[in-house]
């Protein structure tokens, strides 16, 4: 690899700086730099999983989509991988769902027979991973609740409408979760694909409604 990214490596993803030398070593033998341009697609649906990246810079979202419509299932943000696209080398089956540079993205991308083999012989990488599935579950299964069960969108949709003034609200996705009781991460993915529908647009700590009318959020 020409470019010397183990301080960026240990920077972005503690649990394998405190890992053993040799799990770091294996990292930088094996992977490559990947720079993705924002808005490439990285997976389809049914995609195969040759490789994982462990990402330095950017975002991705990953999401499904059914009948012309799509969800939010995560982000993925420096410092952390995609859960999908491990579980699909591991259990060597197919990418089950969509995944977008919404960034222009940086990862170190290892291939999925060093993955396994890391994986197999690593304590810290397994720790790391299966900390970052349980986290991903946790914010899945919030998001199926909330979807399935509590109209979230239909609901954050009517509290904007009501509290903007002259189509502006001043608040951050904490204090409206708060307010509507669920998490930051859920209304914050919510929020998102409404400003990709372009109903309403994000700036910090502050959400202009620029199409968004009662009714208009329920998907």
């Amino acid at each position: 690899m020409g470019e010397d990214v183990r301080p960026r490596l240990l920077e972005h993803f503690p649990a394998i700086r405190r890992g053993t030398a040799e799990l770091v070593e294996g990292i930088l033998a094996a992977a490559s730099l990947a720079r993705v341009p924002r808005g490439t697609v990285i997976y389809r649906k049914g995609d195969p999983c040759r490789a994982i990246g462990l990402f330095l810079a950017g975002e991705v979202r990953v999401y499904a989509e059914s009948g012309g419509r799509e969800i939010t299932l995560y982000e993925i943000l420096p410092g952390e991988t995609c859960i999908l696209n491990a579980s699909c080398i591991l259990s060597r089956r197919s990418y089950p769902a969509n995944a977008v540079a919404v960034e222009d993205v940086e990862a170190l991308m290892l291939p999925a027979e060093a993955f396994r083999a890391l994986m197999l012989a690593h304590e810290a990488m397994r720790d790391f991973l299966f900390g970052l599935f349980s986290d991903r579950l946790t914010l899945v299964l919030e998001l199926v609740q909330e979807v399935a069960f509590g109209r979230l969108e239909s609901r954050l949709g009517e509290y904007l409408v009501a509290r903007a003034e002259n189509d502006l609200l001043r608040a951050t996705h904490q204090a409206i979760a708060n307010d509507l009781g669920t998490s930051r991460e859920v209304i914050s993915r919510i929020l998102k694909d409404l400003e990709r529908a372009g109903l309403i647009s994000l700036s910090r700590s502050e959400i202009r409604l620029t199409g968004l009318s009662p009714g208009t959020a329920e998907r």
